[in-house]
């Protein structure tokens, strides 16, 4: 059955985690992605160990290229504009993940190639969008969470704001938001016929994630602060530390889950003062003496059998592990190019018609490129000048 993105061919110039997360999901779901790389400058994620027994692939460059060719051009020589031109008349969607200006050098913007494939979407990724004082300044998720307002309700007051072990912004504001604004594109483009530039801001993003402090700030001035609110250290919702040094979540905010809660470690004296008691600091000390008491799996015995909304914190193995993401199917066996098949995180969303389609793991920068180059109708021996003439690297 054919994936539910078949027929969208997308021309993928991005580079290192966002860009590159967005497009393994569109093409999970059956577009074809063509990654323009440069032949001489590996991208970070090209040399994130481990690397995968028996190739030269990381591990992060198989997970991130899955399903996709891979064509390598060096933009600077305006020869590839020319085929990046040629490309446009068949591809209908561009990702680009440089900074403002950069691909007009190249002779590749939005209004050159519009005039080529009006109803082209073209989407550029960036850290804070094509407008603004900040367009043209660097910077990572760490920078986009800090001047989003997050980090300053996040942490500890006694310690500040805390790192996360994950990229938020790059993934969950950053790619998540290129896949939807290129498929709603997609969608007026059905309607209309009318191709658009989508702009994409990672900053925009996660300033978008201050969904309930947020709306109380534009309300009344409210500044949320660190452990202040109840979801931010601000009631017992909250991490606590067991007998053997791991850790529970506690989440149980409606009354009959904090009732549960109470009941099951003992203090049912506590429910009349809900999560937030006013007397918080002295109730978490006792709530937290509890449960250093028994171990992580001792406690999860006893939680096990009640609705309180406690889970343990898992090891990334245990959770890979683990009983419920089995059931989901969100770790796959993908096949490798040279033979032999890698686990890999699987797409993360479930369709009653059109799974997603896990073609082959990502490819060594440039794999596609001649066959690519064929497909345009280049012949052999203009492909071998190219090569001989660095338009490759």
């Amino acid at each position: 059955m054919a994936g539910p993105l078949k027929g969208l061919k997308i021309l993928d110039f991005t580079t290192l985690l966002p860009g590159p997360y967005a497009t393994m999901m569109l093409a999970d779901l059956e577009a074809e992605v063509l990654r323009v790389v440069s032949g001489s400058r590996p991208d970070l994620a090209d040399l994130m160990p481990p690397c995968i027994a028996g190739t030269n692939l990381s591990c992060v460059t198989a997970t991130l290229g899955r399903g996709k060719r891979s064509l390598a051009l060096n933009l600077k020589d305006p020869r590839a504009a020319k085929i990046v031109l040629k490309l446009i008349e068949s591809h209908n969607i561009l990702i680009e993940q440089f900074r403002p200006g950069v691909m007009a050098k190249f002779g590749l913007d939005y209004a050159t190639l519009k005039a080529v494939n009006p109803s082209l979407i073209y989407c550029s990724l960036t850290g804070y969008g094509q407008t603004g004082p900040l367009k043209n300044r660097a910077g990572h998720d760490i920078n986009y969470l800090a001047r989003s307002g997050i980090s300053s309700y996040s942490g500890r007051k006694d310690s500040g704001p805390s790192l996360m072990g994950i990229q938020i912004a790059d993934i969950a504001s950053g790619s998540n938001n290129v896949v939807i604004g290129a498929l709603a594109a997609v969608v007026h483009r059905q309607q209309t016929g009318e191709g658009q530039h989508v702009d994409v801001s990672m900053t925009d993003g996660v300033i978008a994630f201050n969904a309930i402090a947020g709306a109380a700030f534009l309300v009344d001035g409210t500044e949320t602060r660190r452990e202040k609110g109840v979801l931010n250290g601000g009631s017992l919702y909250d991490f606590y530390e067991t007998k053997d040094g791991e850790y529970l979540s506690f989440g149980g905010l409606e009354p009959q889950f904090f009732a549960a809660f109470c009941e099951t470690i003992g203090r049912p004296d506590l429910i009349p003062g809900g999560v937030a008691p006013r007397d918080l600091n002295r109730i978490k000390e006792e709530v937290r003496a509890i449960l250093r008491t028994k171990t992580r799996n001792e406690w999860m015995v006893l939680f096990g059998k009640v609705d309180a909304c406690v889970e343990p914190v898992l090891a990334l193995g245990e959770a890979l592990r683990d009983p419920q993401v089995e059931a989901r199917g969100l770790v796959v066996e993908v096949s490798l190019p040279g033979g032999g098949k890698v686990k890999q995180l699987g797409h993360p969303i479930r369709y009653s018609a059109t799974p997603p389609e896990y073609r082959s793991a990502g490819v060594p920068a440039g794999t596609h490129t001649r066959e690519v180059l064929s497909e345009l109708g280049y012949a052999e021996s203009e492909i071998d000048e190219f090569a001989k003439t660095g338009l490759f690297t």
